[in-house]
C-alpha cells in the first residue's frame, strides 16, 4: 500500500502516545526474570513487544521475534540462563543483524549458544542452564542493546556480573535506562567506574510497574510542529514524565533550538503528566548535533532540517548502519528524492550543506523500518501529495500513528499495490 499524505491547516489536537517500547520490553525481561505474576501496565501494543510477550508466555521450541532487534538482543540472554532448549530466529533482514559480540560474552560466561546458520548471525540454538557470572569485557561501540541484555541477566547469575565496558560507550543513555529500570524491580546494579557497570547477585522482586509513554514517538510530533505553517498549533502529548529517564527525552531540548517549546501540565517526579508543544520563531542556519546517545532520533532531525533549510552535521550515527535497514544510505536515497543531497562520512555522519537536486517526487521507500516512514510523514507541510510506500511498517513502534495523523487534521490517501485487497484507511 500506498500512502499519500496532506498536512494539517490548523493543530489543535492531544495525543496518547504509545507507551515506551524501550521501558517496556526492559520491563517484561526483568519481570520474567523475577518470575512476577502481574505483567508491568500501559505496555506497548507495538509489535517489538508482542513477540517478547508471546515468547516469555508460550516459550516455542521456535522462537521468531520477527524484526524485532531488541527481543533478539533481550530473549537471548534471558533463553541462556534459563532452562529448556530454544531456537531463536527472525525476519530475512534479522538474519543479517550482527549478534556475536553477544554471544561470545554469553560464552564466555559459560552459556551453550550454536549458530543454526551463518556464523555471527542468528538464528540461534541455545540449551538455557545456570550461570555463574563474574567479570566480562564487552566494547563498547557495539549497539547498547547487547550491554544491556547482560546486564538484566546479572541478578540472576551466582556470582553476579562486573561488565567492564571498553572503548567509547555508544548510546549510554539506554544502559542508564536499563541500570534504572532493575533498581525499579529491586537489583543492586550501578556504575562503580566510569568504564564498568557492577550487578550483584540479588534477585529482582516482583511488583506492580506502569510504563511511561514514548519519548522517540514524541519526536514525530515535535517535528510536525516544526514544519507546520500554523503559528496558532497546539499539540499535547500525554503520559511523559519530567525527568524522564528514556534517553531520546533529550528531544525536547534539541528541538527547542527549532523553535518547538515544551511545557509540563506537572513538573512532579516519576509521574506522568501532559505535555503541551507550541512553536516559537527558529533562526538557527546550522545545527551540529552528537547523536551517539539517542540514536534513533536521527532521522527525525535530518528530515526536519532539510524541510527548514537548516543545515547540518550530525555525528555519532554508526549504530544506523546495523538497524532495520542502512539508514545512511536510505536517509541519501529517499532524500534525493525531494531533492536533497545528503552526504555521510566515516560511516558515522551525515552532512547537509545546502544542496539541492532536481525533486523526482518518487513514493518514499520504508525499507522495512518503521522510523522512515514515521520520520518523512511530516514532510508532507512541504510537499503536499508526499507518497509513502509500505506505510503499514509503523506498526513495530507505534501502531497508531496514522490513525493519530488523521485525528490532527492530516490528510491520507490510500493507494493498493498490485495484488493487494481493499485499503482500510
Amino acid at each position: 500500500m500506498t500512502y499519500t499524505i496532506k498536512g494539517s491547516a490548523h493543530l489543535d489536537t492531544t495525543i496518547k502516545l504509545p507507551a515506551s517500547k524501550s521501558i517496556s520490553n526492559r520491563a517484561l525481561i526483568i519481570h520474567a526474570l523475577a518470575e512476577g505474576k502481574t505483567l508491568p501496565d500501559n505496555l506497548s501494543d507495538c509489535d517489538d513487544t508482542e513477540v517478547t510477550i508471546a515468547a516469555l508466555k508460550n516459550m516455542p521450541e521456535e522462537i521468531n521475534i520477527k524484526a524485532a532487534g531488541t527481543a533478539m538482543r533481550f530473549m537471548t540472554c534471558y533463553l541462556s540462563v534459563n532452562e529448556g532448549e530454544h531456537v531463536i530466529t527472525g525476519t530475512e533482514r534479522m538474519k543479517h543483524r550482527p549478534i556475536g559480540i553477544l554471544v561470545d560474552a554469553l560464552r564466555y560466561l559459560g552459556a551453550d549458544i550454536e549458530y543454526v546458520g551463518k556464523e555471527g548471525f542468528p538464528p540461534l540454538r541455545i540449551k538455557g542452564k545456570a550461570l555463574k557470572g563474574g567479570h566480562l569485557d564487552i566494547p563498547g561501540n557495539v549497539s547498547s542493546q547487547f550491554i544491556s541484555a547482560l546486564l538484566m541477566i546479572g541478578p540472576v547469575l551466582k556470582n553476579g556480573l562486573e561488565l567492564h565496558i571498553t572503548g567509547e560507550i555508544a548510546s549510554r543513555p539506554y544502559v542508564d535506562l536499563t541500570l534504572w529500570t532493575m533498581r525499579e524491580y529491586g537489583a543492586d546494579a550501578e556504575w562503580t567506574d566510569v568504564d564498568t557497570v557492577t550487578v550483584k547477585p540479588v534477585p529482582y522482586k516482583d511488583r506492580e510497574y506502569y510504563i511511561e509513554s514514548d519519548w522517540s514517538a514524541s519526536s514525530y510530533w515535535y517535528e510536525i510542529m516544526a514544519l507546520c505553517n500554523d503559528n496558532e498549533a497546539s499539540i499535547k502529548l500525554t503520559g511523559l514524565m519530567d525527568g524522564s529517564k528514556q534517553g531520546d527525552s533529550v528531544v525536547r531540548y534539541i528541538f527547542s533550538l527549532l523553535g518547538v517549546k515544551t511545557h509540563f501540565e506537572s513538573k512532579k517526579q516519576g509521574v506522568p503528566t501532559t505535555v503541551t508543544l507550541k512553536r516559537h520563531p527558529c533562526l538557527l542556519p546550522r545545527l551540529e548535533y552528537d547523536f551517539s546517545g539517542s540514536p534513533d532520533l536521527a532521522q527525525t532531525f535530518v528530515v526536519c532540517c532539510c524541510m527548514m533549510d537548516i543545515k547540518f552535521h550530525f555525528t555519532g550515527l554508526a549504530s544506523l548502519k546495523i538497524k532495520e535497514t542502512d539508514r545512511i544510505e536510505a536517509l541519501k536515497k529517499e532524500l534525493r528524492k525531494l531533492g536533497y543531497v545528503i552526504k555521510d562520512a566515516n560511516n558515522s555522519e551525515l552532512i547537509w550543506d545546502g544542496e539541492r537536486c532536481e525533486a523526482s517526487m518518487e513514493p518514499i521507500d520504508t525499507y522495512e523500518d518503521h522510523r522512515m516512514a514515521l520520520a518523512f510523514a511530516p514532510a508532507a507541510f512541504k510537499f503536499p501529495g508526499l507518497k509513502i510506500n509500505n506505510p503499514e511498517v509503523v506498526s513495530k513502534s507505534y501502531p497508531r500513528y496514522w490513525e493519530d495523523l488523521k485525528k490532527a487534521g492530516f490528510n491520507l490517501t490510500p493507494t493498493l499495490s498490485e495484488g493487494e485487497g481493499e485499503p482500510t484507511a
